[in-house]
């Protein structure tokens, strides 16, 4: 605001200072604030200034190509502890079934069976059980027996021996069990 216009306006002099001094002091008021707000954005834009500078160099290809890399690492990995906990559940059920159905040898049976296409099917406790049944039926030897002991054997007590643990041992080689 110029003095000018307000002598235009017809005021006296000491209501002119009064209000130039007034609009004097919201001036400077706002000129501190807004220096005080440019010194903020200076050091802001130095800052990032010296951020920007550490970057100076970096091949940005570079990096893109390394981070398609390691989604492509993360990916596998995901794709192995998959692969790795259907082999596990797989192997449970497979164990479980030959254990169920009385093998004498489990590793046995399982170098009959046809283990990659019982991982792949779609109905694996069936068709495991269903295999496992084929190779009994054509290995019985490798299984346990459902028929009942036909001569079962008796304790036969101590027959006429004496407590002395010798004493049995002397009887099998045909000696008195009486010690000397």
């Amino acid at each position: 605001m110029q003095r000018k216009f307000l002598e235009d306006l017809g005021l006296e002099k000491a209501v002119i200072d009064k209000i130039l001094d007034e609009n004097g002091s919201d001036i400077e008021k706002a000129k501190s604030r807004l220096e005080t707000e440019m010194d903020n954005y200076k050091s802001q834009l130095e800052t990032a200034q010296t951020a920007l500078k550490k970057f100076e160099g970096v091949d940005v290809e570079n990096l893109k190509g390394e981070i398609a890399k390691l989604n492509t690492d993360l990916k596998n990995k995901e794709t192995e502890y998959q692969t790795k906990i259907a082999d596990m559940e797989f192997n449970s059920v497979l164990d479980g079934a030959i254990s169920k159905s009385g093998a004498k040898n489990a590793k046995a049976v399982k170098a009959l069976l046809d283990l990659d296409s019982l991982k792949i099917s779609k109905n694996q406790a069936d068709d495991i059980t269903k295999a496992l049944e084929s190779v009994k039926s054509e290995n019985g030897y490798m299984f346990g027996s459902d028929e009942p002991f036909q001569n079962p054997v008796k304790n036969t007590g101590n027959a006429g021996i004496k407590s002395n643990p010798l004493a049995s041992m002397r009887a099998a080689m045909g000696l008195s069990t009486d010690e000397k």
